[in-house]
């Protein structure tokens, strides 16, 4: 007796379904299609970014910064033993000191008669038309005024802006072999004041008058350390001076000489 098995037809495989491929294979796990890489991007754009933002950080950083130093030198009441007082100069008229020159000489006076310094410097020049220089009126109020003795007051007739009066001040200090001085101003000059005082030679302190147009009002004192702001970064990135604003210069009719 014969027995007759039938095999199976032999052929190509199936073609693998795309869901078992998906799911990696029927029972398998499944399978993470493969990503692109990224580019990586190029150094110099990294760089050029970096410069940017370093760029955009100083040009809001470097003003506020400054400017919280105007403020804070602005507080600061310094009174070293020194060589001199420093008085800044303002606005005269025909020979009589302004109100914000004479709160500055008073201010002054002051500390010299504490003893903080046995000397006093007056300093400025004059506006054009003028018969007196804000100096020349500062040591006459001290002296007529303040008792000081003549010995003791030195007038500095040089500048009308405080870059030129500082670099007249620090020959005349070199002169004198003093060293040190007390520059007695407004508040928010204070900073940029001694900065241009120790660039030419002065060890400098700072003791502000507390009285005067530049500290009358919030909006004031705001518009005052916006200006000193300026002034400062001015000078340190430019070398110059800014103008002395309305309040210390002359806006009244040409002084005349009374004799």
């Amino acid at each position: 007796m014969t027995v007759e098995m039938r095999l199976p037809e032999s052929g190509p495989p199936d073609p693998p379904d795309e869901r078992d491929d998906a799911d990696g294979g029927r029972g398998g796990k499944p399978r993470r299609k493969g990503r692109r890489p990224r580019k990586r991007r190029s150094a110099k754009f990294a760089i050029t970014v970096g410069i940017i933002v370093g760029l955009l950080a100083s040009v809001v950083v470097t003003p506020l910064t400054v400017a919280w130093r105007v403020w804070y030198q602005a507080r600061q009441n310094e009174t070293p033993r020194s060589d001199a007082i420093i008085v800044l100069g303002a606005a005269q008229y025909n020979g009589k000191p302004s109100p914000t020159l004479e709160w500055r000489l008073r201010h002054a006076l002051n500390l010299y008669k504490k003893g903080f310094a046995p000397a006093i410097v007056t300093v400025g020049g004059k506006q054009k038309g003028d018969n007196f220089t804000e100096a020349d009126s500062g040591r006459r109020w001290l002296i007529q005024r303040g008792g000081v003795p003549e010995s003791k007051v030195v007038a500095v007739p040089v500048g009308n802006d405080t870059l030129e009066s500082m670099k007249a001040v620090g020959t005349r200090f070199k002169a004198l072999k003093w060293n040190s001085g007390i520059i007695v101003t407004d508040p928010w000059h204070g900073l940029r004041s001694k900065k241009m005082a120790e660039d030419n030679g002065i060890k400098a302190a700072a003791s502000p008058t507390r009285s005067g147009p530049s500290v009358q009002t919030r909006d004031t004192q705001f518009k005052y350390i916006v200006r000193e702001t300026g002034g400062y970064l001015s000078y340190v990135l430019l070398g110059k001076s800014v103008k002395a604003p309305s309040e210390t210069i002359k806006t009244t009719p040409r002084n005349t000489e009374t004799g």
